[in-house]
């Protein structure tokens, strides 16, 4: 078993966030312009209610996963919902444990505010991801659609 710790980000991790927040994006054929890079920094520390929040994964002292969540309203309930919005684990560290120590840590956050309801979406090819989701999570059957 991988001994992996997981922590909130700190001010001393923006060259492992910006690697690991890259590779994700890269893995989604995405590029994100350097504004959009050091907006997402800045509100990850930024207080709040619903300002992002973010953690890391660290394996033997190295950065290897991240994940960005977010509280809001719900019309639904008096509590917040928490949306898991980013997940990734370094490729060489996948397998081990690190995405599902990331999503329980985010459920172990929420629950401190008293939020159940934690929540993620994935791309329907993202076959390795959704393996560890069907694993540690129940599927619920909607379909995502969104307005360009």
């Amino acid at each position: 078993m991988t001994d992996i710790t997981i922590r909130p980000l700190e001010l001393a991790d923006h060259e492992d966030w910006r690697r690991l927040w890259t590779a994700y994006l890269d893995f989604y054929n995405t590029v994100l312009p350097e504004h959009i890079y050091k907006l997402a920094w800045k509100r990850l520390f930024t207080e709040g209610e619903f300002e992002p929040k973010g953690l890391i994964a660290l394996v033997d002292g190295k950065a290897v996963g991240l994940t960005h969540y977010l509280y809001h309203r719900s019309g639904w309930s008096e509590a917040n919902n928490c949306y898991l919005q980013d997940l990734f684990a370094d490729p060489e560290a996948r397998g081990k444990g690190v995405g599902a120590a990331l999503i329980e840590a985010v459920k172990q956050e929420a629950g401190k505010l008293g939020v159940t309801n934690v929540y993620w979406m994935t791309h329907e090819t993202n076959a390795t991801a959704r393996k560890l989701y069907d694993r540690v999570a129940r599927r619920t059957g909607f379909i995502e659609y969104d307005l360009l």
